[in-house]
């Protein structure tokens, strides 16, 4: 019998904020390599995870989550939800199993079918306690193939890398077998530490603000040297993100240094400091140079 033919190709993980996307990249990698946080709308730009096995290497995309926000912020993560709902070979369309089916859901199914994109309903969080079996598959997703996984347990996510498999194209890797993104270092230590933040600060102001690594010194072999800056849009919210004596921002440090060591698997030395930049969602240079499009 002659062996399988390689696949390969891009799925993207399309959903309302807070849908799980992110956590079911990184549990479909194996890797963090996406940012995960309660709060909506952490995911701001499209992030790229690669799974390399010997019959498939498939190209999940991250997205932020589709929402109706003003701003050019906003304009670009939903330009990047487009870009990949169109370019994709395979679109996963994710359904939080306790908030279920919503406006947004039908919005993406319309659009995905008038582009014939290959489908996939998944039903997300169903490890928790509240998400009801009954409502599954919802009757709004029609004749779309459908599955239920966890992310955190694990449960069906096999089932899902198999139905992926078989919806792809045949043809050879489109990576080298061990990259796992096409994001440089720089970005993902940014994100680490925007993550950080969005913790710590909880519901103070992380929409507002935004990180960038200023310097990444990898010259010795026992040490990354970075240096990153937070950047808020008012004065009264430097205070906020720096803390009584400081306090703030060095737990910020701490907790951001703590991944980004696992991410590297090297000991890191991390500066922080906040700055305030206005208009810095205002412009589209900004963004392009925090990595959002």
């Amino acid at each position: 019998m002659a062996d399988a033919p390689h696949r390969a190709g891009v799925v993207a993980l399309l959903g309302p904020p807070n849908a799980g996307k992110s956590t079911l990249l990184n549990r479909l990698v194996g890797e963090k390599l996406a940012i995960v946080t309660s709060k909506p709308q952490t995911t701001r730009s499209r992030i790229l995870g690669i799974r390399s096995e010997a019959n498939a290497q498939v190209l999940f995309y991250d997205t932020p989550g589709l929402h109706k926000g003003k701003g050019l912020l906003s304009e670009v993560m939903n330009e990047a939800i487009e870009e990949v709902a169109h370019d994709c070979d395979v679109a996963l369309l994710l359904v939080d199993a306790c908030a279920g089916w919503r406006d947004v859901h039908s919005h993406l199914a319309r659009e995905l079918t008038r582009h014939r994109a290959n489908t996939l309903v998944i039903g997300t969080k169903c490890d928790r306690p509240n998400a009801d079996p009954k409502r599954w598959p919802p009757s709004e997703a029609g004749d779309l193939p459908n599955l239920r996984v966890s992310a955190q347990t694990g449960d069906g996510v096999d089932t899902l890398w198999s139905q992926l498999v078989e919806r792809l194209p045949e043809s050879p890797p489109l990576f080298p077998d061990d990259q796992l993104t096409d994001r440089p270092l720089r970005f993902l230590c940014a994100e680490l530490v925007r993550e950080a933040a969005f913790r710590i600060l909880d519901q103070e102001l992380p929409y507002d603000l935004a990180v960038e690594v200023d310097t990444f010194d990898e010259s010795r072999a026992d040490l990354v040297r970075i240096r990153g800056k937070l950047l808020v849009r008012r004065d009264s919210q430097k205070g906020i993100v720096v803390g009584s004596g400081g306090l703030r921002i060095k737990q910020i440090g701490v907790e951001a240094r703590r991944e980004i060591e696992k991410l590297l698997d090297q000991h890191v030395h991390l500066e922080l400091r906040v700055k305030v930049e206005s208009r810095w969602d205002r412009q589209r240079n900004r963004l392009k140079s925090f990595g959002y499009f």
